[in-house]
C-alpha cells in the first residue's frame, strides 16, 4: 500500500470511530443526529474513485476540531509533513490555532507543529517568530529552542545561535558547550575579515573558555600565527591539538614541520613524530618519518621501518609507501611491475574518502566541522584503519 492510502486509511479509521463516538453521545443527550452527511459521501466517493487527496481533504474538513480530537489533527499535520506535503500541514495547524475552544496548552503545541512546518518548508522568519513565542510561553521549550538553533545555523546568525544554545543548557540541562565553541569559531572567522585578528583572536579565546578541547580553535589561531610568522606560538598551538583530541593529529603534522623547519629546529621536529608515533601511531607519521630515513639512511632501513609499521598497523597508502621505496631497491624489470602495483594502489586510494561523521557515516575528502548530511558538530574525523590512517 502506498502512503497516501495509507495515510487515508488511517484517516478514514479515526474519522469513522469519531463518528461512532459522537453520535453515542448525541443519541445519549437525546439528540437525532446523521453521521453520513453529503461531504461523508462525497468523501467516499473519491476514495471509492482513486482520488484519496480529495478523499483526504473532505475527511480532515470534517473532523470537528474538539478538545478530543486535538491530538489526532496534530497526528495528521505531521503525518502530511513527513510525506512533503507541507502545505496540508500548515492548513491542519492555523485551523487549529484559530479555534477558541483550545487550552493554552493545546494552542502552544500546534503553534510548535506550525513552526515545524515553516521550517520545513524553509521560511525562516516566519518559523523564528512562531518559535520565540512558544519559548516565551514557557511550554515545550526544549523542541522551539533545538528548531530555533537550526534556523541561527541556517542564517549564520552565530550571536543568537550562542544565546539559544545557553538558553537550551538552562531548560535542558544537555550540555552544548562544544557547540558553542563551534559558534565562536564562526564568529571568529567573520571577525577577522571584517576586523582583523585582534577581534578574531578574542573569539577563539572564548571558544576555548567553552571547550578546552576544541581542536578548531587551535587550528584556526594556529594557522594565524604562522601568516604572522609568529612560529613559536603556532607550535604552541598545533602541539595543543594532540591533547585536545588526537584523532586530529594528521591536521597538524606538515604545519607543524614548516614552523619547526623556519626555526632551523627540524631535529626537534622529528623527535616529536617519534614520540607522536609510539604514543598514537599514524600513516601521516610513518610516511614523514620514513621519507628523513630515506634521506639519512637510505631505502632499506625506510623499507625497514614501513614495513615494521605495517605489520603493527596495515593500510593501503603505507603499502603504496612501501611498493615505492622497494622500487628503489629492486632491478629494471621487477621496477616496472612495482610501478603496475603503485598506480593500482594509488588509484585505489584516490577513490577512497579520507573523512566520515562519527554519528551518520557520511564521508568524504575534506573536513567539515558541522557534517553536511547530520548537522552534528565535531563528528567528522580522519577515516582510521586499513582504507585511512
Amino acid at each position: 500500500m502506498n502512503l497516501p492510502y495509507l495515510l487515508l486509511a488511517i484517516l478514514t479509521l479515526l474519522f469513522i470511530g469519531y463518528l461512532v463516538w459522537n453520535n453515542g453521545r448525541q443519541k445519549s443527550q437525546g439528540n437525532s443526529y446523521n453521521p453520513f452527511s453529503e461531504d461523508y459521501l462525497l468523501g467516499l466517493n473519491y476514495l471509492l474513485g482513486e482520488q484519496p487527496d480529495k478523499a483526504v481533504d473532505i475527511f480532515i474538513k470534517l473532523l470537528e476540531v474538539d478538545s478530543e480530537t486535538v491530538e489526532t489533527h496534530l497526528a495528521l499535520g505531521h503525518l502530511f509533513r513527513r510525506r512533503g506535503e507541507v502545505d496540508r500541514a500548515i492548513r491542519i495547524h492555523q485551523n487549529l490555532i484559530a479555534k477558541p475552544q483550545l487550552s493554552k496548552k493545546q494552542r502552544t503545541q500546534a503553534t510548535l507543529a506550525l513552526g515545524e512546518d515553516y521550517l520545513r518548508a524553509g521560511v525562516l522568519d516566519r518559523a523564528e517568530r512562531l518559535l520565540l513565542d512558544v519559548v516565551q510561553s514557557g511550554e515545550f521549550q526544549i523542541p522551539a529552542l533545538k528548531m530555533l538553533l537550526d534556523i541561527y545555523e541556517q542564517e549564520k546568525e552565530w550571536v543568537r545561535a550562542i544565546q539559544t544554545a545557553e538558553k537550551y543548557q538552562q531548560v535542558s540541562n544537555e550540555p552544548l558547550f562544544a557547540r558553542i565553541a563551534h559558534y565562536n569559531c564562526e564568529l571568529a572567522i567573520d571577525s577577522r575579515l571584517r576586523f582583523g585578528s585582534e577581534q578574531a583572536a578574542k573569539y577563539l579565546k572564548l571558544a576555548l573558555v567553552s571547550d578546552k578541547n576544541c581542536v578548531r580553535a587551535s587550528l584556526l589561531q594556529g594557522s594565524w600565527d604562522m601568516e604572522q610568522q609568529d612560529y613559536k606560538q603556532a607550535i604552541k598551538c598545533f602541539r595543543r591539538v594532540a591533547d585536545q583530541d588526537i584523532w586530529f593529529l594528521t591536521e597538524v603534522i606538515k604545519p607543524l614541520g614548516e614552523c619547526y623547519e623556519k626555526l632551523g629546529q627540524s631535529e626537534e621536529y622529528y623527535q616529536l613524530l617519534h614520540r607522536y608515533q609510539n604514543q598514537a601511531p599514524r600513516l601521516s607519521l610513518v610516511l614523514v618519518l620514513s621519507e628523513r630515513i630515506l634521506q639519512e639512511q637510505g631505502a632499506l632501513a625506510a623499507s625497514e621501518f614501513v614495513t615494521e609499521q605495517l605489520y603493527a598497523k596495515p593500510s593501503l597508502s603505507g603499502l603504496s609507501r612501501l611498493i615505492e621505496l622497494q622500487k628503489l631497491l629492486s632491478a629494471d624489470t621487477a621496477k616496472y611491475n612495482l610501478q603496475l602495483l603503485f598506480n593500482i594502489t594509488q588509484q585505489l586510494i584516490m577513490l577512497k574518502p579520507v573523512y566520515r561523521c562519527e554519528n551518520c557515516g557520511y564521508a568524504g575528502k575534506v573536513l567539515h566541522w558541522q557534517c553536511p548530511s547530520c548537522r552534528q558538530w565535531g563528528s567528522v574525523k580522519s577515516i582510521q584503519g586499513l582504507e585511512g590512517e
